[in-house]
């Protein structure tokens, strides 16, 4: 059950309620697509850097260790050992990047495992199937995710497609959670807006899929290789149209300023690889912009990454010793990037969300924005 405890502007401060804690929004999931996070990063750690949502891949269990597995073990909760809500994604987007891998017809997709060439089927009850065997909290609908340079009527064609998926997916999800040996019997179903960059298919799409009554309600299909203008743009569109009294999930997305704007147009969910995938690489995020670790002049730098961040990193270490670890290959150097990262991201969300409760977002953002630019100390 979603609660909408304040808006200002456009941007929404709400609260879900779940079989597995509440999520206060806006929120960040961070992404552990294997039931992991990349970088040595255990559930452990999760717990004290602010996360509350944890973010696993539908496709990529299901090829390893097998989502029947998992279930076995009951279910990724216990199997990851973590108590807080996981949202997993439903194979959707493999639809788009495995698009050398797959063979899309109406009752589902065919794929080849990208890690052994296997065959694999899957379509909405399977989708369905397997996220209930993970047993999530939040399952999303099966969608097909369009190039951002498909023409309008490939994507018209997909979204009615999309819509049909839909229905059959909140069909099984129903009837899943009405089986004895369901592990979790309160799975939750957010459906997915498709339309590529298109106002008119987006709007529509949204109008049809909000008549469902879902739990919640994605806006998927963006941040594949369109302009940020283009994506704010379709966000502005697209929005007004989903139900405001649920959570809206912004998926794939993204930079820190990304989040800014989205949330500014109200979006209250959003999951991206970046704080995990640039921290390994030695890119680490700050109230003053993106810092590269690896660069000369922190050889001898024996501040933290950012004065007064309280994540493990700023506590303890200097640039100095964790460029030497990123240098010497430490996995160590690695492992504090990806936590200032995400501790960077959660504890960005805990102050958008007491700036919207204390009416001053605009200006929140702006003072956010300005200082990104300002450059490096």
């Amino acid at each position: 059950m979603y609660q909408l405890i304040k808006r200002d502007g456009l941007a929404k401060r709400g609260r879900l309620k779940t079989v597995h804690g509440v999520i206060e929004t806006p929120v960040f999931m961070n992404v552990g697509t294997a039931a992991a996070i990349k970088g040595a990063v255990s559930t452990e750690d999760l717990q004290g850097i602010k996360t509350q949502v944890e973010l696993s891949n539908t496709y990529h269990l299901h090829v390893r260790p097998g989502d029947e597995v998992v279930k076995k073990l009951g279910g990724l909760h216990k199997f990851m050992v973590w108590d807080k809500p996981i949202l997993t994604d439903s194979g959707g987007f493999q639809v788009f990047s495995l698009a050398g891998l797959r063979k899309i017809k109406e009752e589902g997709v065919y794929f080849h495992s990208h890690i052994d060439g296997k065959k694999i089927f899957m379509g909405p009850e399977e989708s369905m199937q397997i996220q209930s065997n993970l047993a999530s909290t939040i399952a999303m609908a099966f969608d097909e995710c369009p190039s951002s340079v498909a023409d309008r009527n490939y994507i018209q064609h997909s979204v009615d497609r999309t819509v049909r998926w839909l229905e059959r997916c909140k069909k099984e999800m129903a009837r899943l959670n009405s089986l004895e040996d369901t592990i979790n019997k309160q799975q939750m179903l957010f459906g997915i807006n498709q339309g590529g960059i298109y106002e008119d298919i987006r709007i529509e799409h949204a109008k049809r899929i909000a008549e469902l009554d879902l739990d919640g309600y994605a806006l998927g299909g963006l941040a594949v290789g369109e302009s940020h203008e283009d994506m704010y743009r379709i966000i502005d569109a697209t929005v007004p149209y989903l139900p405001q009294d649920k959570p809206t999930y912004l998926m794939g997305v993204g930079t820190p300023a990304n989040i800014l704007e989205a949330v500014d147009r109200g979006v209250d969910f959003f999951d991206c690889v970046y704080p995990s995938r640039n921290g390994r690489h030695g890119h680490v995020y700050t109230n003053h912009g993106k810092m590269n670790l690896f660069n000369a002049k922190y050889e001898l730098d024996d501040r933290p990454i950012e004065e007064g961040c309280q994540c493990p990193a700023c506590r303890k270490y200097s640039r100095a010793y964790i460029r030497h670890l990123l240098k010497a290959k430490e996995m160590l150097g690695m492992r504090l990037c990806v936590l200032h990262n995400l501790y960077f991201y959660n504890n960005m969300m805990e102050e958008i969300r007491t700036a919207i409760e204390e009416g001053r977002y605009k200006e929140y953002k702006k003072q956010k924005l300005e200082g990104f630019t300002r450059g490096q100390i």
